[in-house]
């Protein structure tokens, strides 16, 4: 059941909401008591509790009714939702009440190690992106929401490993490969878009001139990607072509490029936080003023956030909290923005996890990472909005969205060494997602490790959590991350659908 009677309770006073099952039922007013309980946080940059009112919010859940691990999210101008996770993209046109699989198998491969989604904030393209083997992958896309595709191979030569692979787009520049020939609308697509993924030899980064269609230009990224394997995060885009990829190196780093991906540079920030080991998918998202913020697991297992606003050129060296004191350790964070100063944040957080007295995986002493937390442990959902975070202090508005946990006991990040704590710990592999809309709308997307009796049992363990349900948390009531959208309204009155608002 994913219903949170303690935020419905600070909300609203009544609300009638469908059941999971579909069942329309009529919701009493909560009892005070529950109020205690409600997760809700405000917090400055040091992620301490502010005396300031939180944003009124509420958010809409969905069932996509298959496994959902590294799920990707995006979403069309039409408002169809595609959630593309494993071997099926899944698409739902009407607010996350119903979903369908929309996929050809002949242009889009049926099978998959490594998915990875993309929907083109200017051209509305769909991508789907699939790994085949640890050699070649295979990129299809669809231009009609999801109801025909078009796709190739991408062949990444005999050196191992194809792996993380990723897929973004963004604006041409007039440098680099942006100045290539004399483009017109006939003979170069609308945007650039980039395809990376790592080898053991480090990140390797390609542009496409013809839409994603093929990928001539590029090659490996020099510097710190090459280090721990190539392994990366997702790849981000400014509106000013200010291309970002953020690699898995000990010093939160991003690795930079101004002319669509034709040269690259680094830049460093958070030393006083740094990352734990073993490290972590960061990402950066842009607003429409291309200021940039990167966002990262630091070694204490907090949210941390460094600015930019000159398009990638200088960070900030001092750390900003994003997550609250009393959610000690995270995974998976993941961002978007719109205006400046207007971002969103979502991760896997636990309030409960407790240190062990024991090394980490690299010989270490223990910090307290996720993936060694005791067998009880449960983290959850949490969603963070700032509509300052450009601001010398800002504030974070952070709600625990979950009622019962998404993960019970441990969640291993490293694939080639996951300690067994009451069976398989890596069931919710490397990352989440989170974009918005055309509105500024919010939407999430997450694999569920604790679902059927885990979900209702309140003495459930580790080994009852080994599940990867593909789920879904959208903004329904509360503010656009678009100043002139204002406050955003529900999509669909909430007794039409059988899935939950919280």
């Amino acid at each position: 059941m994913r219903a949170k009677a303690g935020l419905l309770a600070l909300l609203m006073a009544t609300f009638s909401f469908s059941g999971c099952m579909g069942e329309d039922e009529l919701v009493a007013p909560p009892v005070v008591e529950v109020e205690e309980d409600v997760r809700i946080f405000v917090t400055d940059k040091t992620g301490a509790s502010v005396d300031i009112s939180p944003l009124q919010m509420t958010f809409q859940f969905s069932d996509v009714g298959e496994t959902g691990k590294e799920p990707s999210i995006g979403i069309t101008s039409s408002g169809c939702i595609f959630f593309i996770a494993m071997e099926k993209v899944m698409r739902s046109c009407d607010g996350g009440q119903t979903w369908e699989e929309t996929q050809d198998p002949v242009q889009c491969s049926p099978t998959t190690s490594d998915p990875y989604g993309w929907v083109d904030p200017i051209t509305d393209r769909v991508f789907n992106v699939q790994m085949i083997g640890l050699e070649t992958s295979w990129i299809c896309w669809s231009d009609d929401d999801g109801a025909s595709w078009l796709g190739n191979p991408h062949d990444s030569g005999t050196t191992p490993i194809n792996d993380h692979i990723k897929l973004a787009s963004g604006p041409w520049t007039d440098s680099g490969y942006g100045a290539l020939g004399q483009f017109t609308s006939s003979t170069v697509y609308e945007t650039a878009v980039y395809y990376c993924y790592n080898k053991l030899a480090g990140i390797f980064c390609f542009t496409s001139l013809d839409g994603g269609a093929t990928f001539e230009l590029g090659g490996q990224i020099v510097g710190l990607a090459t280090t721990n394997g190539g392994l990366h995060g997702a790849i981000s885009t400014a509106p000013d072509g200010t291309v970002y990829v953020t690699p898995r190196v000990a010093t939160p780093t991003v690795i930079v490029s101004k002319d669509n991906g034709f040269t690259w540079f680094e830049r460093s920030m958070g030393e006083d936080v740094n990352t734990p080991n073993p490290r972590k998918n960061s990402e950066v998202s842009t607003d429409t003023a291309s200021n940039a913020y990167h966002v990262w697991t630091g070694a204490d297992e907090g949210v941390y956030m460094s600015r930019s606003t000159d398009s990638g050129e200088t960070w900030e060296q001092e750390s900003i909290r994003i997550s609250p004191a009393g959610v000690i350790s995270t995974v998976f964070p993941q961002t978007d923005a719109g205006d400046p100063g207007r971002i969103a944040i979502t991760y896997l957080g636990s309030e409960n996890s407790e240190m062990l007295n024991q090394s980490d995986i690299d010989g270490n002493p223990w910090d307290g990472n996720a993936h060694y937390a005791q067998n009880n442990v449960t983290y959850h959902l949490y969603i963070t909005f700032s509509l300052n975070a450009l601001d010398e202090n800002p504030t974070f508005h952070t709600y625990r969205v979950t009622d019962d946990p998404v993960q019970v006991g441990s969640i291993c990040l490293n694939s080639g060494d996951c300690r067994d704590i009451g069976g398989s710990n890596r069931n919710l592999l490397d990352f989440n997602d989170l974009h918005i809309d055309r509105q500024g709308r919010v939407y999430v997307a997450f694999a569920d490790g604790c679902t059927g009796e885990c979900a209702t049992n309140p003495n459930a363990t580790a080994s009852d959590s080994r599940d990867g349900r593909g789920s879904v948390y959208y903004l329904a009531n509360g503010p656009s991350l678009y100043l002139a959208e204002g406050a955003l309204q529900p999509l669909f009155e909430p007794n039409q659908a059988g899935n939950e608002t919280v």
